[in-house]
């Protein structure tokens, strides 16, 4: 099963403007409540973004696999590290989370590979 996932990223944010202009209040304290969390403080970006990335794939969605495979990249976390990161995934979620430990790796190269260019 081979997904694409910058488009499914690209698609997603349309899907999510649409979400952002029925709701716009919720998205407003949804958007204050991801610049908190991911803010820098005692961990970096980077590594809360591969913390995201473990929990995305715990909890088995794709949209998250994809924008924190794309964010993780983006603060500079390496293939080395994604895959330690889904070693704990895998750890906490077991088999169905090896499932989704493939696609976020898979999401990754992808991004790479587009950022390669």
């Amino acid at each position: 099963m081979h997904k694409d996932w910058p488009a499914m990223a690209v698609e997603l944010s349309g899907a999510i403007k649409e979400v952002r202009l029925g709701t716009p209040e919720v998205m407003k304290a949804f958007s204050a409540m991801a610049s908190a969390a991911t803010a820098g403080g005692a961990l970096d970006a980077r590594t809360k973004e591969l913390i995201a990335l473990s929990i995305a794939v715990a909890i088995r969605c794709d949209g998250c696999v994809a924008f924190h495979a794309k964010a993780a990249l983006q603060h500079g976390a390496s293939r080395e590290e994604v895959m330690e990161a889904m070693g704990m995934a895998l750890y906490m979620g077991a088999g169905p989370s090896l499932m989704y430990a493939a696609q976020a790796v898979e999401a990754y190269d992808q991004f790479a590979a587009q950022a390669a260019g």
